[in-house]
């Protein structure tokens, strides 16, 4: 018989807040976190775009200066987070080899990398920090918490793009259901605001341009969208099985019931145009829950803001839920938080979860003239769910055609 499994702890730091309550206090209010980016290096670098969805608070407040210098930014919004969640879940007395990680990243640690390379060039290769392979390395932030934590029953790394953070959650849930471990604390973190990948991402038409109003520069569905803004930060959850929550009395915010994982093996930048593989996760999510499509009462969409993602994801959702699709509320909280790349499924996860948690679907902000070709119900303020039993998903879809869909209940 599957087990059930619950989320007791969560933990964030991102371009809306430093903790996880927080970050979803100014998205119910509506809030942007998205800001000029106030380094000389814009400038002389002479970037297209010159503003991003930065960290409310600095990475340098949350953690002690002989700690974050030997942790690359993405690292260290991943501690911030995994910290948190776990204080939030109040474990303390864990059997090391039952607690495993299961975390992610979508690009790692791209500021390590690249200052190195600065050094090497410009100060020779003695200069170079010793540290510099263990900074950069994608499973840094996994092994950073595993060891602050104390966990000992694995620490895995997820990379699969933009859908990374929903993969270890997807991956979390599956290890819970294989009895490999107790708990889990899965999410993932990025840190990429660096010129190189902003010049990259603006070179490919990925990025909006509206340096001139940040603040309303992500607009998800709307008729007036030209990209997504570039966003950082951290996002955690705990997910332990109900047995090992009630036996300690701990407070549980909702259950994760799911998760589903697909390729498009279509285009390694561009989503397949018809949505069929996202559509096949999002089916395997709802069905392996043991929900019917008509269950679903609230999805937070990838919804980048990106003209040709945001059409793929709604064509998508129309071949899952057909006509039914009208009555389901859809959120598409990167308006508020920027796209944290590979981060961004563990922070639309905690939204997700508190939305359960608390009855309330968040709003999607900056939605003036919403496209006519994308027939959605959109949150635009914040909207009751309802009582009974609420059953939710979150998408998350990344470059290299990767799938990844996470369940939700409220418990």
């Amino acid at each position: 018989m599957p087990k059930k499994i619950v989320v007791t702890g969560l933990g964030a730091t991102t371009p809306l807040g430093g903790t996880a309550r927080d970050s979803w206090n100014a998205l119910l209010a509506g809030e942007s976190g998205a800001s000029t980016i106030e380094e000389e290096w814009v400038s002389a670098l002479e970037l297209p775009v010159t503003f991003a969805a930065q960290a409310k608070v600095p990475a340098s407040e949350q953690l002690e200066r002989i700690e974050a210098k030997r942790l690359d930014p993405g690292s260290q919004f991943a501690l911030i987070a995994a910290r948190e969640a776990w204080s939030d879940a109040g474990l303390e007395d864990v059997v090391p080899e039952r607690f495993g990680i299961d975390w992610a990243t979508g690009i790692g640690g791209v500021w390590t990398l690249l200052d190195a390379w600065d050094t090497l060039r410009e100060r020779g290769p003695r200069r170079v920090l010793p540290m510099t392979v263990p900074m950069l390395m994608p499973n840094a932030p996994a092994a950073a918490i595993e060891m602050a934590l104390g966990a000992r029953g694995g620490a895995r790394t997820v990379v699969s793009a933009c859908a990374s953070s929903t993969e270890s959650i997807a991956n979390a849930y599956e290890h819970l259901q294989a009895g490999l471990v107790d708990v889990v604390v899965a999410g993932g973190s990025e840190a990429a605001i660096h010129p190189l990948p902003l010049a990259s991402f603006a070179s490919m038409q990925a990025l909006s341009k509206r340096n001139d109003d940040p603040q309303h520069a992500s607009r998800p569905y709307d008729a007036t969208r030209d990209g997504f803004v570039l966003g950082e930060g951290g996002a955690a959850i705990v997910l332990e099985t109900e047995e090992h929550a009630l036996a300690r009395g701990a407070r549980i915010y909702a259950a994760v019931v799911g998760g589903a994982v697909t390729s498009d093996a279509y285009h390694i930048t561009a989503p397949d145009p018809e949505g069929s593989a996202a559509a096949r996760a999002m089916i395997a999510a709802i069905e392996g829950a043991g929900y019917s499509r008509a269950d679903v009462a609230h999805i937070n969409a990838h919804a980048t803001s990106t003209p040709v993602g945001d059409i793929a994801e709604y064509n998508a959702l129309k071949h899952v839920f057909g006509d039914g699709l009208a009555g389901i509320p859809v959120t598409a909280t990167k308006a508020s938080t920027g796209h944290l790349l590979g981060g961004a499924g563990g922070i639309e996860a905690i939204f997700t979860i508190l939305a359960l948690n608390e009855r309330v679907a968040p709003p999607t902000i900056n939605l003036t003239e919403q496209d006519p070709a994308i027939d959605l119900d959109i949150v635009t303020s914040p909207r009751p769910l309802g009582d009974g039993d609420l059953f939710a998903i979150s998408n998350s879809f990344g470059f290299g055609g990767h799938n990844a869909v996470a369940a939700f209940k409220t418990y």
